[in-house]
């Protein structure tokens, strides 16, 4: 027989996965690990780090006030953004899951949104928006209602910088139309019989069989929230009083403006347990309400 000359298959295929090994380790992997190595030192760029074991650590949860409260106000936006933004895009999927004359244009208008992600031109829209002289008090001053101070007043800071989050479900709203259609009429057709009505079909049909479409959803969401950076800077800059001082922001603060790398490190570290933690809970819970359609 003759012997195959040239490269094997198998070898053609890690050359041509190479750029991609090679970005993964270069840009994701090595900072993974060297911001572990810093979170553990004291690192300012000018100077070559000093270790110091988890002193950075000790110092964010004992005696740094702002880490505390970027905590809670993290913590916070979370659970302000994630539910609100899963409920506003499911009932809008269930709305926009009906056949009508124009629906597709509605679908696409909804959606727009979640175009820009988070893009610093939302977020300076979103504060145009609401600012003392913006828009929304305008109008509300047209109602006799005065004007409200959304993002002066640290009670109304947080939620109205949440609101620009849930205006994006456009991502969220796209899976649940595709979960949506998947649901068998046959089901829906048994409930009826059954003497079900519309809203009990919902709960206990509808809902059942996106469950897991739900769950990935809060994971997305939640993941997104814990990381919040842009709007807290560009709009409130962590104020009024702290209450909009997101981990994101407080690590950019320590990081570029302090020059405390190795502090900001264990910051970023602290985000990620964060997003570990919410997961496991997330995950741990699942067995509770998440229905998949192979389960016996």
């Amino acid at each position: 027989m003759r012997k195959s000359r040239g490269i094997g298959r198998e070898n053609k295929a890690y050359i041509y996965l190479l750029p991609w090994l090679i970005g993964m380790l270069v840009l994701q992997i090595y900072p993974f690990i060297i911001s572990f190595y810093y979170s553990l030192t004291n690192y300012n760029p000018m100077k070559e780090p000093n270790f110091v074991g988890i002193s950075n650590y000790v110092s964010l949860f004992t005696k740094d006030a702002e880490f505390r409260k970027s905590l809670a106000a993290t913590i916070q936006y979370a659970l302000y953004t994630v539910p609100s933004k899963i409920i506003m895009s499911l009932l809008i999927a269930v709305l926009l899951s009906k056949g009508r004359k124009g629906i597709g244009i509605l679908r696409t208008v909804y959606y727009l949104p979640s175009l820009f992600g988070g893009s610093i031109a939302v977020a300076i829209l979103w504060k145009v928006l609401f600012m003392d002289n913006g828009v929304i008090n305008s109008m509300l001053n047209v109602f006799g209602i005065g004007t409200i101070s959304f993002f002066g007043d640290p009670k109304t800071a947080l939620p109205t910088l949440s609101s620009l989050e849930v205006w994006q479900f456009g991502s969220s709203m796209v899976m649940f139309l595709a979960a949506l259609k998947q649901v068998p009429m046959s089901l829906y057709e048994a409930a009826e019989i059954d003497g079900a009505g519309k809203v009990k079909s919902f709960f206990k049909v509808t809902l059942p069989q996106i469950s897991p479409i739900i769950f990935f959803c809060v994971i997305m969401q939640t993941i997104n929230a814990l990381q919040n950076f842009t709007s807290a800077f560009v709009i409130t800059q962590g104020g009024p009083v702290k209450s909009t001082y997101m981990l994101g922001l407080k690590l950019y603060n320590d990081g570029f403006l302090y020059w405390k790398m190795g502090y900001a490190s264990a910051t970023s570290w602290i985000i990620f347990g964060l997003v570990a933690v919410f997961t496991l809970v997330l995950f741990g819970s699942s067995k509770f309400w998440v229905f998949y359609g192979d389960e016996a």
